[in-house]
Parts: structure tokens; sequence; C-alpha cells
């Protein structure tokens, strides 16, 4: 994975010096696992072209850092692809260029426009050409996307589906690279690091002076922004369900709140198994339930769960409270410790994983650890027309969104055996035409609820 920086026209050996790097000399720097060297392959009076590239060691990344990106369950790409992982390993090797702060006698140059290319990939994004081309050519750049060619050993496909790009235009160098930074985690198929205040300030920093402007803007908060709630992209929109002026409260709260209203009026709820459970918020509110004695809360992301384990930590100390047991499980693999508990959890979890790998999951968990109720949340397509969205899903990752009438139908058919009675409900403002922005569905044994 790299990004190639090439300038054309007078004065174009300046560049190594906004840069802060010897063209003669190769940089190098190992970071978290990777190897990042840059090194300049032409340096005349009138080009100049440096590539940074990031190579991983992956002997070093199975014995030191295996969990370094937490994955889970899906298959590890980011390693060689352009993405949100690039651009924070190669942030401290272009620093001074992105914070134009070069040597005193250079500082003239940062505001001066060159004439530039920038090219980088290979990129895998789940966005068209067109719209490709709508992030970058409203800031000035002329773009040209490449698939290179592939040799199959099997008739499949002529041409691979990740891209090279590169744009040409006049900029300044500071610019170009600040546009970029915040612009190829919007190409990311899935963001992985975590998303804090400290990265929402970079977005705003280096977004300053285009990204107001930019017709885009909407969108590209949403990409770049997505992961901050673990489940959600519209989470600005979906913020407001009280009265204009009121105290906001966030629809994944009322999810939650839901849920726990739910649990807290059954009869049998001393164990719970929360799949997904992510950063804990909501298995922590589980284990204030008066009643509930065993909390399994599952989660494949290293990452999510060392957070999660922060936060029972934190409420380790309370009057009643239930700690919740942290497990490292999937929802593909079966697990003897799940069964025959109380209640089984899936909150906003079926829609990432492929319709068609999720009849095995129901029947495990419907007939194999057989709950005695099993609560399952999910987006309400419908509702989406009430959001100002650019995407088809709410999120990078989902992998469908359902109508309440196929919600319904394919939990029916789930039930095929008629073991379970199925309640369903809404969860968060609701629209006449509509319905609720997310909703849900309760499965309970019939054995139980005799």
């Amino acid at each position: 994975m790299q990004l190639t920086i090439r300038a054309v026209g007078e004065n174009v050996q300046v560049i190594s010096h906004l840069l802060a790097k010897n063209p003669h000399n190769i940089y190098e720097r190992h970071q978290k696992g990777h190897a990042v060297r840059m090194f300049f392959s032409r340096f005349t009076n009138h080009e100049v072209e440096a590539t940074v590239f990031v190579a991983p060691d992956s002997l070093e990344l199975v014995k030191n850092q295996a969990n370094q990106y937490d994955i889970t369950h899906y298959i590890n790409d980011r390693e060689f692809a352009v993405s949100s992982i690039f651009i924070s390993l190669i942030r401290n090797a272009l620093g001074t260029a992105l914070n134009g702060q070069p040597k005193e006698e250079y500082g003239e140059w940062v505001k001066h426009p060159f004439d530039l290319e920038l090219s980088f990939g290979p990129v895998a994004s789940g966005l068209s050409d067109q719209q490709i081309v709508e992030l970058f050519a409203p800031l000035g750049f002329d773009v040209v996307i490449n698939r290179p060619e592939i040799e199959y050993n099997i008739n499949l496909k002529s041409k691979s589906s990740v891209r090279f790009i590169t744009l040409n235009g006049m900029s300044t160098l500071q610019m170009a690279l600040r546009q970029i930074f915040v612009l190829v985690p919007v190409l990311d198929n899935y963001k992985h690091y975590y998303i804090d205040e400290k990265e929402i300030e970079k977005i705003e920093r280096y977004g300053e002076g285009w990204l107001d402007d930019h017709p885009k803007k909407s969108f590209i908060l949403k990409q770049a922004l997505r992961f901050k709630t673990v489940y959600e992209l519209v989470e600005v929109q979906e913020n407001a369900v009280a009265e204009p002026g009121a105290k906001k409260t966030r629809l994944n709260d009322l999810r939650y709140e839901k849920i726990v209203d739910f649990i807290r009026d059954l009869e049998n709820k001393e164990s719970i198994v929360d799949f997904g459970s992510g950063e804990g918020k909501l298995s922590a509110r589980l284990g204030f339930i008066p009643g509930v004695k065993e909390i399994l809360a599952v989660e494949p992301s290293e990452e999510a769960s060392l957070r999660a384990m922060e936060r029972f930590t934190k409420y380790e100390g309370k009057a009643d409270f239930v700690k919740p047991t942290q497990l490292w499980g999937s929802l593909f693999y079966y697990d003897d410790r799940l069964k025959g508990k109380d209640v089984i959890i899936l909150c906003e979890v079926i829609e990432h994983i492929d319709v068609d790998r999720l009849p095995k999951v129901f029947e495990t968990i419907l007939h194999d650890y057989r709950p005695k109720n099993l609560l399952v949340t999910t987006p309400n397509r419908e509702y989406n027309q009430l959001y100002a969205m650019d995407t088809e899903f709410r999120h990078g990752d989902h992998r469908f969104e359902w109508t309440r009438k196929e919600f319904e139908a394919w939990c029916k058919e789930r039930n095929s055996k008629g073991e379970y009675e199925l309640v369903f409900n809404s969860i968060g403002e609701e629209n006449e035409q509509f319905g609720s922005p997310t909703q849900m569905c309760i499965f309970k044994r019939k054995e139980v609820s005799k």
C-alpha cells in the first residue's frame, strides 16, 4: 500500500523541505508491526517524486500484534490496502507537511500551490467510481481510476475489484495531504480504529478551508465518523427523539431501555447472554436488574472487550451490580456454555451478517442453545426515508436492512417448528407511515410462556 507525491514545475525541490525528508536517504520507521518507508525516485530542478509505502511484517504481527486491528470474524485485507489503517501509519512520516511546520526559512512555501499528481492504492472500497470522483473533483482534481488486469486460474473475472486512484491538480502540498487524510477513511470499507474526540478534532483541523464548502460534506462526515458508536452510521440524525428544546435521547439508549424494561418484567431472568456485546454498554445496564445472577458478554473484538472490561470494573463496587463475565466468541461457533439460558440478546447484530448465514445462526440459538427468551433488534429500512442518507444502509458494514414485513416474515420462518411465541415491538419515535427506526422481535419458548 502506497502513496506517491509527484510535482512538476519551478521550485519543486522545496517539497523535500516541506516533507522534512532528505531526498538522498530512505526514511524508515517501524510502527505496530509494519515498516513505514519513504524515498524519492526523482529529484530534479523541474520534477520531484516521493513515495511513502507500508509493508506489514507478517512474523511480527503474528508474534506480537496478532490482534492489533481486531478484525474478529472478518478476513483482514486492511493490511494490504490503502485504508484508514494506512493513513494512521503514515501520519508521523508526513506530519511536518500536514501541520505546515517546516524549518522557518521554508515557511513561506507552505501556502504555495504546486502542480501535483498524487496516486495511491490499492483501494478496497464499496463506493462506485462515480462516488469517488464526486469526493475529489470538487477539490479541483482531475480523477483517474484504474483497476489492475489480473489473471485467474479459473474464469471468474478479468479485472480486480480493487482500484488505484490518481489525482492531478494545482494545490498546496499541505492541503492536498489533508484532503487525502480525511477522504481515504471515507473510502474504507471498514474503519477499524476507535474514533474518539481526538479523531474528530483531526477531521475538523484537516478539513479547515475546504470541507465546509464540499457538496458531499454530510456524506463525508457520516462515512468518516461511522464507527464513533459501534453500530450506527446516522447517529447524529437518530439522536433527536425528544421535543425541540428538550434533552435528547440517543436511539441506542432507547434500545437498551426497551430491552432492560422487558427483562425486568420477566419471571425467568437469572441468566442472560448478550451476543455482540461490544464495549459492554448494554451488559452493564443488565447488571443492575434485580434478580439477574449471570450475564455472559460474548464479543469477538478484543479492543471492544478491553473497553467493556474498563466499564465493568468501574461499576464493580456499586451496590447490587452483577459484573458480566466476558467470553470471546462468535455466532458461527457453538459454545456449550450458552445452553439453556433465560435470555439471549442480539441487539443490532444480525444486519452485520450475510443473509445466507443467518438461518444456521438461528438454528443454533433456537434449537441448540434453546433460551427461554430470544430478543432480536435490527433497523427498520422504511424509516431510512426520514434520514438525509447518501448511502443505501445506515452503516457501512450492514449486509442488509429489512422492512417491517420482511423482518416479521423472516422471524416467522425461523419458528417453523412452532416452539416459540413471537412478539414484535417498535423502538424509537413512531412515524405514521414508516414506523419506528428500530424493530424488535421476541421469541418466547412456549413451554415457558405457559
